[in-house]
């Protein structure tokens, strides 16, 4: 049995007090029964202290017996949250009542949501590969091959603001629950609407798109109350790099499934992995740590401990007006509007490029395309670990979310300038693989930004902005297809959109703050 040691100058008395660089506790009663070290009980305790030269330590030997063990276990949480000791992020307690497991519940729940977020975006990409043989079969041209591609972009353009008022009332476990059955159901369907025919299709696509578009403000929020504020940034890099592996995985199973079942083999997959999890996700997963059966005494303290001084009122009408009368929102709002541009384009087109560009068939041109969402998912967990180590390292949230934007613009931006000049498809892979790379930082930007300005209406803000930057997705997806068509090529198109992630770039260092604003 391990000894809780505690080093002099952190200290506990027997009322526990705040580290200077953690906020206050929330004041929450199921906290402050056990506000005190007291409050579990224990017998003898000695103490015996040395001094060595100028070093002191304290070492306390325990003789207690089986149930100073509650005792020693909130000791060690209490400590690691007095040391910000990020060792603790997965690694739950044994021994306590409702903490049977060695792996933090907080860690289970951001598991799961990368786990949906993985479907939700192999979901899309399944169309993106289909819509070649599609397109072959029934005759579409470049133009109306864009129209297709955007159906999905109609619904969800409406479901974002909705939904993310719905996450801010209910909360996101029940609201993305009900967003994945109802995107699996359309996913399963996709197939059949195609053989019926196009108007049937474009209906189905836009019911997809209408449930898909409470993944997101549902991850936003679910993940911004089971994680403190200084592992927030690591979180949704986790689950946002389940969402970048869901292209992987959609663009490298769907051909090899096509080819062996047919057009409807990744379609029915996908969908029976999302009926899957859901069952998973409503026995597992409650809306707030408070809720949770499962998570250990000292992995709560600790969670609460982390988080701002804030309190949330759920119910309350959302002030739009007053929302959209501070520059900090429209700097959120653009931001996602020229995320949205980059990122759909890439999204509808990149197997269409590499297929008319260089002339690669469909499974080579899978493969080419497969390759930066993979490294995006590996560096969107790099871009939240960096952001989380300069805020515990003294920057500012505003410097941390300008640094870590600036470059999720200007990276991606230099790549697609870089892209027009590429002769062959491996080096267009490195330039699209180095852009969409880079992009990732984003995640650290404005994405978590909705949080610090307005942690009461974080999903409606969410909704706004993707609203916005639906809009401009459907707008690019089309008008590449439109310019592809009327041009004969994608170099305009490119270049437009470098243009747009510079202009967003300085947009986003004048008006964003990392302050709470509302």
């Amino acid at each position: 049995m391990m000894a809780c040691v505690t080093p002099p100058k952190l200290r506990l008395q027997s009322t526990y007090s705040n580290p200077p660089h953690l906020p206050k506790f929330h004041s929450n009663p199921i906290i402050n029964r056990k506000s005190h070290l007291g409050g579990f009980k224990s017998k003898k305790w000695r103490n015996l202290l040395w001094a060595d030269g100028e070093n002191q330590y304290m070492r306390k030997e325990s003789c207690c017996v089986k149930n100073d063990i509650k005792h020693q276990r909130g000791c060690e949480a209490v400590k690691c949250a007095a040391e910000g000791i990020d060792r603790c992020m997965f690694v739950g307690s044994r021994g306590e009542e409702g903490g049977g497991s060695m792996v933090a519940e907080r860690f289970m729940v951001v598991a799961l949501m990368a786990g949906i977020m993985c479907l939700c975006n192999a979901d899309r990409v399944v169309m993106s590969v289909a819509i070649v043989p599609l397109a072959a079969k029934h005759g579409w041209s470049s133009s109306f091959l864009g129209i297709v591609q955007s159906s999905f972009l109609w619904g969800y353009i409406f479901s974002s603001v909705i939904g993310g008022a719905l996450v801010d009332k209910y909360g996101g476990k029940r609201v993305i629950a009900w967003g994945a059955a109802l995107w699996s159901l359309a996913t399963l369907l996709t197939p059949w609407a195609a053989n019926y025919s196009t108007g049937s299709l474009l209906a189905v696509r836009a019911f997809f798109g209408l449930a898909e578009g409470v993944a997101l403000p549902s991850m936003n929020t679910l993940l911004s109350r089971w994680f403190p504020s200084h592992e927030r940034a690591s979180a949704v890099g986790i689950a946002m790099g389940g969402f970048h592996l869901g292209n992987v995985v959609g663009l490298i199973l769907t051909p090899l499934l096509m080819s062996s079942i047919g057009i409807s083999g990744p379609f029915i997959l996908f969908s029976s992995l999302g009926f899957l999890w859901l069952m998973t996700w409503s026995y597992r997963v409650t809306n707030d740590p408070l809720e949770s059966n499962s998570i250990s005494k000292s992995e709560l303290r600790l969670i609460q401990a982390g988080k701002s001084d804030c309190q949330v009122i759920k119910g309350k009408l959302p002030p739009l007006g007053l929302l959209l009368s501070k520059m900090p929102t429209w700097a959120i709002i653009f931001a996602n509007i020229t995320n949205n541009w980059g990122y759909f384009v890439l999204l509808s087109w990149m197997p269409v490029y590499f297929q008319t560009v260089f002339d690669v068939n469909l499974k080579q041109a899978a493969w080419f395309s497969a390759i930066p969402w993979g490294t995006m998912a590996i560096s969107g967990y790099i871009a939240g670990a960096t952001s989380d180590y300069l805020i515990k390292s003294g920057y500012s949230i505003t410097t941390a979310r300008k640094i870590m934007q600036s470059i999720g613009f200007v990276g991606p931006g230099v790549a697609l300038l870089c892209l027009n000049y590429a002769r062959s498809p491996a080096v267009a892979s490195i330039f699209i693989t180095v852009g969409l790379s880079l992009s990732s930082f984003s995640q650290a930007g404005f994405l978590l930004n909705m949080q610090d300005i307005a942690p009461q209406y974080a999903g409606f803000v969410h909704g706004i902005s993707n609203s916005a930057g639906t809009l401009a997705a459907i707008i690019s997806t089309i008008g590449t297809g439109f310019f592809v068509q009327w041009l004969g090529s994608f170099q305009a198109f490119l270049a437009l959109t470098s243009c747009l992630y510079f202009t967003a770039t300085v947009f986003w260092n004048l008006y964003a703050t990392g302050e709470r604003v509302f």
